[in-house]
């Protein structure tokens, strides 16, 4: 096109020139211009510094699950958007911004499409899909060093790049959510220890802290190691250290002040996981003469672990786990409805805290996926549909 047909046009379309910038872009399509050839990803500001300050964001999922995009520590669901506007793919296209700047831009600038698309993937944020990372690690728990079976060739173990390449999640929530189950590198694998055989490194630990009469909140790890290092590996005594006590120096030694709400939830799940249910007065009667001397049994540290059922008589308390619970919101409330047909927000809380997103609240996710009503004058959730 000349300038004089460009402002034909303009004129046929009743437009001012003097209203539009004197540039004008005329379009053709290229030879091997063609849909499908490129795919367009929409970042938010903050992906977008990620790829301009070189690092990378990698696309994970394997072939039944739906893809996700993670950055280093964050992950987002992507779904394909579609437009009623054909996107162009225009190589050297100037924007208007960089037309204003350079003043000497041509008056006409012939422009080559090298493909197009109706659609783009949109990226939300989501929680990472962290429930099979703990499925894999429990394939084979560790049971210790003398274990048999860990020494045959069958066992399936996992390094970092292993779990990169099969969890749907950022490396750094993969990381943080190894450090959150107590997991520990053997060998450079990630391992969940079995759990009698962490009961036994932990009473290890708890037998040593009431014979030497140490405070509680002040364990040195030199000793530990010095005395239980005949009985089981040292990594793992100093493991057990990690996974319930918050290690810290002073005057040059390293100390760990024990987790008084982490062993006394751990010595009830030893105490319940073998009944189906406990009489509730009896279970705290036991567990309490169970845990160490000068620790304190309560039933708020069972939250997310057991489940109180306290319109049977006598009371009752049973295991229930968070972490056997379903991963997807709908499955996780058809399950817990399953269980219970009414639960109150008290009870409920800890099953469901984990599903919200950014920003979200428990009493949204109720009300999206609950009905409310009110029994005895106390406010209670059941599921809005059937659970068959």
């Amino acid at each position: 096109r000349s300038r004089a047909q460009v402002d034909a046009t303009l004129r046929a379309a009743r437009l001012n020139p003097g209203e539009l910038l004197p540039a004008v872009h005329c379009l053709r399509f290229g030879p091997h211009a063609a849909a499908g050839q490129c795919c367009l990803l929409q970042l938010e500001p903050g992906l977008c510094a990620e790829l301009e300050a070189g690092r990378s964001l990698v696309i994970r999922g394997e072939k039944d699950e739906q893809a996700v995009l993670c950055s280093k520590d964050k992950t987002y669901d992507m779904k394909i958007a579609d437009t009623s506007n054909m996107l162009l793919f225009i190589p050297g296209c100037k924007t208007p911004e960089q037309l204003n700047a350079d003043p000497s831009s041509c008056n006409i600038i012939h422009s080559q499409i090298a493909g197009f698309s109706n659609n783009y993937w949109e990226l939300r944020r989501c929680r990472p899909k962290l429930k099979k990372l703990r499925k894999l690690l429990m394939e084979d728990p560790y049971e210790g060093p003398d274990s048999r079976k860990d020494q045959a060739l069958t066992v399936s173990k996992y390094t970092t790049e292993d779990l990169l390449s099969l969890i749907q999640a950022s490396e750094e929530e993969i990381l943080h959510q190894l450090q959150a189950i107590d997991a520990c590198k053997i060998e450079g694998y990630w391992r969940i220890l079995e759990f009698d055989y962490e009961m036994k490194l932990l009473n290890h630990v708890t037998q040593l802290i009431d014979s030497e009469s140490w405070s509680l909140s002040k364990v040195p790890l030199r000793t530990c190691l010095e005395e239980l290092g005949s009985l089981e590996p040292r990594e793992m005594i100093e493991h057990i250290l990690l996974s319930y006590g918050r290690k810290y120096v002073d005057d040059g030694e390293v100390y760990f002040e024990m987790h008084e709400d982490k062993i006394c939830r751990a010595i009830a799940q030893m105490l319940l996981q073998n009944a189906v249910k406990f009489n509730l007065s009896e279970f705290q009667e036991v567990w309490q003469q169970s845990v160490p001397e000068g620790m304190t049994t309560r039933i708020d540290q069972l939250k997310g672990l057991a489940l109180v059922d306290k319109s049977s008589r006598p009371e009752t308390i049973s295991l229930l786990k968070v972490e056997d619970l379903p991963e997807d919101n709908q499955e996780r409330f058809n399950s817990l409805f399953g269980i219970r047909e009414k639960w109150t927000e008290v009870d409920i809380t800890p099953y469901i805290q984990d599903l919200c997103a950014e920003k979200q609240s428990v009493g949204a996710l109720l009300t999206k996926y609950a009905r409310s009503s009110t029994l005895n004058g106390v406010k209670v959730y059941n599921s809005r549909r059937p659970i068959s």
